[in-house]
């Protein structure tokens, strides 16, 4: 059974930066494609952005493209790196992994996810 674990979550300021990691442990997938998805209080959980597992195909919402970059620096951790931040990035932000099925597509939705973090916590204040 695979775990993820995300870090780096806090508080920060409008306008700040933060940098979220996850780390995938526990199984003996050859290749996993990953992905960011958040939730804030009240909404449905949100597609954020993913990588596949070969870091060559990336994928953003609209509402964080030019400020977030998620990035892969090996086969079982990636990095999301958040820039420009407003309070409606406030959420608690998971973590996804799944086995690659489709070499040209990476998966934004939820249900194309079997594994997924306990979630991380970022508040930006304003």
């Amino acid at each position: 059974q695979m775990q993820l674990q995300e870090s780096g979550g806090g508080l920060v300021q409008a306008g700040g930066s933060l940098s979220l990691s996850c780390a995938a442990s526990g199984h003996a997938f050859g290749a996993i494609d990953m992905g960011w998805f958040r939730q804030a209080p009240g909404k449905e959980r949100e597609f954020v952005a993913a990588i596949s597992w070969n870091g060559g195909i990336t994928d953003y919402a609209d509402s964080v493209k030019g400020r977030f970059t998620i990035s892969r620096d090996n086969a079982k951790t990636i990095d999301l790196r958040m820039n420009s931040l407003n309070p409606d990035d406030t959420a608690v932000y998971y973590c996804a992994a799944e086995p690659p099925r489709n070499p040209a597509h990476v998966p934004q939705r939820t249900y194309e996810y079997r594994y997924w973090g306990q979630g991380t916590q970022v508040t930006v204040s304003s």
